[in-house]
């Protein structure tokens, strides 16, 4: 069981006890304020218990409160089964039984407002009778209104594994059987390989699957508005027809399915895990990672093959430009052996120009399909596990690598943020390389027409330096594009008013004077 598996069984315990009271054997507690008393006699199994709508199988004895049997399921030899909550018995059963643990025997003493009232029940059971049942709950089959709707019923036949459930990008591995009422089989699949949210069949298939566990198997009866609707479907090939507003019941079972994600925020880069990884570290900026990587064009044409058949593993340093922007970003989302398939765009690839590869050129706006296996990986030091010299001496080596403008701002917050541990001097290494590392990066970010990003770096700076020229500087040019006018001309002559000379703040200050003009 993993960490996150098992923070999730925690926090499922918890919500068990604060829901309902703690039994002891022997001990007798209310339930509800309407009189309804539970006794427990033997403990269950677990911490699940039935919900309204299951459908429960149960042994049970009926007694008076004098010891008058009126009713045993045990002497007639045969489980009495019914659905929860549905009022198919009588409340106090409704109320009681679904605080009850597969497995367990309880007594339950029930007054007539929760039984049968004023009337009773003639012969046996006479008028304002308290009733007691020795209960004992065999199991259950978990039955959903999946939709919240009524339009698909969910009957679970076999509990699944885990707790994860399959998302919309995620591809699933799926057998299922469709009868129409009169059982008449009208689609039927060993193994369908399908994408959640581009659906399979009927709509039903793919609301439920979202909702089950790997290998769990299920009883749908699925509603016209999530199967065929009032048209129906005519036959075709091996697949039947579904008649007009028809019901269908489906059985259905994930056998297992790949997790799809989103690396990028706008879709550009995407992972399919293939196969899962170890235990819970990724890499991190800077790590040394170790691959088996084959890269391909959409045609299937492989430009890049690293590690097979002998080959040595392919070696890079994350963040570092080593590959291809989409692929950095990828394998720092990725565990210790997990296998994955990536789909990147061109704008995280190489652009809009050709790009000779090992094996084959890559045409300018080509979408890059990568298979990686991440064998190893030695992550850089993280910030908090530096002491503070080491932050200091990593930050101007940052600063010191290659590509320095964007590399030096990226690492500076991550380095050298103040804490209690910084002496004066200390403190004041940090700042000279703050100032820096933020003006490097906000030159950056105007190049890449982030201007919003370049805008906040410098008033980081001014925060620190509030006469730095550069950073007024800087972020006027970011004002301007951002059609802040009259904030870009205060900083240009507040620039000024520091360095009366300065040629670049004063070909600046033209700039901002004519497109004033312009607007006015």
């Amino acid at each position: 069981m993993d960490e996150e598996e098992m923070m999730m069984n925690d926090d499922m315990m918890d919500l068990q006890d604060e829901s309902s009271p703690v039994y002891k054997v022997g001990e007798e507690k209310e339930i509800g304020s309407q009189g309804l008393k539970k006794k427990l006699i033997k403990e269950g199994d677990g911490w699940d218990t039935p919900d309204n709508g299951d459908e429960v199988e149960v042994h049970y004895t009926g007694t008076l409160v004098d010891g008058t049997k009126f009713d045993s399921s045990r002497d007639r030899g045969e489980t009495f089964k019914f659905k929860l909550g549905q009022g198919q018995v009588i409340k106090g059963w409704d109320q009681g039984i679904k605080t009850m643990k597969k497995g367990e025997n309880s007594l339950f003493t029930i007054p007539p407002e929760l039984a049968y009232g004023e009337s009773g029940s003639s012969p046996t059971i006479p008028p304002n009778a308290t009733l007691q049942f020795d209960v004992e709950l065999l199991s259950w089959s978990s039955v959903k209104d999946i939709c919240k709707d009524g339009g698909i019923f969910k009957k679970v036949l076999t509990a699944g594994e885990k707790w994860e459930n399959p998302k919309d990008l995620d591809e699933v591995l799926v057998k299922y059987e469709a009868q129409l009422e009169d059982g008449t089989v009208v689609s039927k699949f060993e193994g369908v390989e399908f994408t959640v949210g581009d659906g399979y069949f009927c709509p039903a298939l793919s609301k439920a699957v979202k909702t089950m566990k790997k290998g769990e198997k299920v009883l749908l009866t699925v509603k016209p508005q999530y199967g065929f609707g009032e048209m129906g479907r005519p036959a075709s090939g091996a697949e039947g027809a579904v008649p007009p507003s028809a019901t269908l019941h489906i059985t259905l079972e994930l056998v297992s399915w790949k997790t799809v994600t989103e690396v990028t925020n706008d879709k550009k880069v995407i992972k399919k895990i293939v196969k899962e990884g170890e235990g819970y570290e990724r890499p991190n900026e800077g790590t040394v990672a170790k691959v088996k990587l084959i890269g391909k064009l959409q045609d299937g044409t492989v430009f890049l093959k690293k590690g097979h058949d002998d080959d040595e593993l392919f070696e890079f340093k994350t963040d570092e430009e080593q590959v291809v922007d989409g692929l950095d970003r990828a394998i720092m989302t990725m565990k210790k052996g997990e296998v994955a398939e990536l789909t990147i765009a061109p704008e995280y690839g190489f652009g809009s120009s050709e790009s000779k590869q090992e094996l084959a050129v890559v045409p300018p706006n080509s979408t890059l399909y990568y298979e990686v296996e991440l064998e190893s990986f030695v992550k850089e030091r993280e910030s908090w596990d530096m002491n503070t010299p080491e932050k200091i001496e990593a930050a101007g080596r940052k600063k010191e690598e290659g590509n320095v403008a964007f590399k030096a701002g990226k690492y500076a917050g991550k380095f050298i943020e103040y804490d209690t541990n910084f002496s004066e001097d200390e403190k004041k290494q940090s700042k000279v390389l703050k100032v820096s590392c933020n003006l490097n990066n906000a030159a950056c970010k105007l190049k890449l027409k982030d201007y919003k990003q370049a805008e906040k770096l410098c008033t980081k700076v001014l925060e620190l330096e509030s006469t730095n020229v550069k950073a007024l500087y800087r972020r006027a040019q970011a004002y301007i594009q951002l059609a802040d006018l009259d904030l870009a001309e205060i900083d240009i002559k507040k620039a000024l008013e520091i360095d009366p000379n300065n040629r670049d703040v004063k070909l600046e200050y033209k700039v901002s004077k004519e497109k004033n003009e312009g607007v006015q």
